[in-house]
């Protein structure tokens, strides 16, 4: 702009002062700029057409500024600073937008499917809000939470190597190796999970990993079932069959369940948590025993592979675990990497079956009933899965 040509350059620190108090984004009424040596005094005194210097740190009303602005080059105050500084900014507005964008974030996570599938991953949901925006920007946090959400909607896995699962979920092999922002995120994702602290090295790392289903080796992971006869010709099937018939548990291991294509199943499956339900029976109904899969606590990649394969296959599943801390996030686990619908997991049978016990633990809360958690905890008494165990059996055999 050719009028401010004729602005002298010792008017620059008022310039910039006031250019910084309009970028506020709040309202401005007197500037005060400085320290102001004796020629900016002299310029400063010139245009506003004072008696004497200002001195060093004057206070300028910018009304009066406008007002000389536009008599002396035809300009107000906001074009001028604008003119010379650059455009004016909103920091009021900025930080809203901000503060906005931040909040949005965070409710974005909590309610984010995955996270309401597993309540036990509030904590997880806190640490990582406590920790602040990666690298200070919202998107760039959407996006790696974003990945890391999505090899937690994968977990437990099914055995695959950690390289593999990291092609599938984030098409990159190496999105989950060591020291990689998204697997750190994991790992506490999961240590929140399975109530543990977050690995320190890269044994316990391996181990969580393991723990998930990943990088199990086809032989150590198995899952324990019994009474089911499937009309296929596989390994699996046919181990399923004989013991059966013989009124014994199988013992089937990832290896076997990869490589059955099942197309069909049993009607419906009943999955316990512990193996001594299986045990009660057994002895009870021998060869007669319904269909039982057991997840042996935490699920390894052979339990959930298996519940999935049925559960494609159209077998309805459902699932009974303890009633304690542990035994709720076991059963939201599976209910969120499967297809089993929780049975006689409600407040109901709770209260009805709770008695002198063990406490219940850390608690979280469960998808399936919303006060379930709040019972338990005001109560703060386990109930065992075995102790239900006869009544269980016998309405599956009714």
């Amino acid at each position: 702009m050719e009028p401010l040509a004729k602005l002298p350059p010792e008017l620059a620190p008022l310039w910039q002062a006031v250019h910084e108090r309009l970028s506020s984004g709040r309202p401005v009424s007197r500037v005060r700029i400085g320290p102001l040596d004796a020629g900016q005094q002299a310029a400063l005194a010139d245009l506003l057409g004072l008696p004497r210097l200002p001195g060093e740190r004057p206070s300028v009303s910018l009304a009066v500024l406008d007002q000389v602005l536009i008599e002396s080059v035809g300009v107000p105050v906001r074009a001028v600073v604008a003119g010379l500084i650059g455009p004016l900014g909103d920091h009021a507005g900025d930080r809203e937008r901000a503060a906005a964008g931040r909040d949005e974030l965070w409710a974005w996570l909590a309610g984010h499917p995955v996270v309401r599938a597993q309540p036990a991953l509030a904590p997880w949901v806190g640490s990582v809000q406590r920790s602040g925006l990666a690298g200070g920007s919202v998107p760039r946090t959407r996006r790696e939470l974003g990945q890391a959400l999505r090899v937690l909607a994968e977990l437990p896995a099914s055995g695959v190597p950690l390289p593999v699962l990291a092609d599938q979920t984030l098409g990159d092999t190496h999105g989950l190796d060591e020291g990689t922002r998204c697997a750190g995120l994991v790992l506490r994702a999961l240590a929140a999970i399975y109530d543990v602290p977050s690995p320190a090295n890269a044994q316990e790392r391996r181990a969580l990993w393991e723990r998930a289903g990943v990088a199990d080796d086809e032989l150590s992971a198995v899952v324990l079932a019994a009474g089911l006869r499937l009309e296929h010709d596989d390994v699996a099937a046919r181990i399923l069959a004989v013991c059966a018939d013989a009124g014994q548990a199988a013992a089937l291991t990832l290896g076997q369940l990869r490589a059955a294509d099942w197309t069909s199943g049993p009607a419906d499956l009943w999955v316990f948590e512990n193996p001594s339900v299986l045990a009660v029976a057994l002895a009870r109904f021998g060869r007669r025993c319904p269909p039982i899969a057991i997840t042996s606590g935490w699920p390894n990649s052979a339990v959930i592979l298996f519940l999935q394969k049925l559960g494609a296959a159209g077998t309805r599943l459902h699932y009974h675990g303890d009633f304690d801390g542990e035994g709720l996030r076991i059963a939201a686990a599976v209910v969120a990497r499967t297809s089993v619908t929780p049975w006689r997991m409600t407040s109901a049978d709770y209260l009805r079956a709770v008695a002198e016990g063990p406490p219940v633990g850390r608690m979280s809360d469960v998808p399936w009933d919303a006060a379930l958690a709040a019972h338990m905890t005001k109560t703060g008494i386990t109930v065992p899965e075995e102790r239900v165990a006869a009544e269980l059996l016998d309405e599956i055999a009714g």
